[in-house]
């Protein structure tokens, strides 16, 4: 199929942005509506992102699971989120999924989320953390920065600090402990924990 003939997905989700956000993550877009286990962000039973933060605020990995389920507990989500003042949106507002799947590599990002906007709504964010290097691309991008090595910050012309955390991609090579290591540094680095 030619690229022009692919369809254009718009993102599925409004941003989740409580009062007080400090914290703004950002993924690159969410997968296709059949691998959700939940209508939120980060909706794949198989990416780690809330095993992660479950593991950080809670403990344990499957913390953030109805309990005796494989379900994500999303009232319990939004709670955590809504306490620790973490908002959430993905850098891409429209894409083309070049392959049919969710991999980054085959995401063309054909317009980006309207940061300016985004960043007006929540006026004490002093953090950006994306997950992942497509992600961490797109907000450079945006920003007028260069992308941070994984891990680590750079400050963009206005201040805010932007960080590139590993992706929460079961694909990407990093074990589940280690994701939350960095995580967790980057938590104490924006006053989350």
């Amino acid at each position: 199929m030619i690229k022009a003939e692919l369809p254009i997905e718009t993102h599925p989700f409004p941003p989740f942005i409580p009062d007080g956000t400090r914290l703004l993550i950002m993924g690159t877009f969410p997968p296709q509506p059949k691998r959700w286990n939940m209508d939120f962000y980060y909706p794949n039973r198989t990416n780690d992102f809330w095993p992660v933060m479950g593991l950080i605020f809670y403990g344990s990995r499957d913390a953030l699971l109805v309990p005796g389920t494989k379900d994500f507990n999303l009232p319990l989500i939004r709670t955590l989120l809504t306490e620790k003042g973490i908002a959430l949106n993905d850098t891409g507002h429209k894409i083309r999924r070049l392959a049919g799947n969710a991999s980054d590599k085959f995401l063309e990002i054909v317009e980006p989320v309207n940061l300016a906007s985004l960043l007006q709504r929540m006026p004490l964010c002093t953090d950006i953390a994306t997950t992942g290097e497509k992600a961490a691309a797109v907000l450079a991008e945006l920003t007028g920065t260069i992308p941070p090595r994984m891990g680590e910050m750079v400050t963009s012309p206005h201040g805010m600090r932007l960080w590139r955390m590993p992706s929460t991609s079961r694909a990407y090579p990093l074990a589940l402990e280690k994701k939350a290591e960095y995580y967790k540094r980057l938590f104490k680095a924006a006053n989350i924990i």
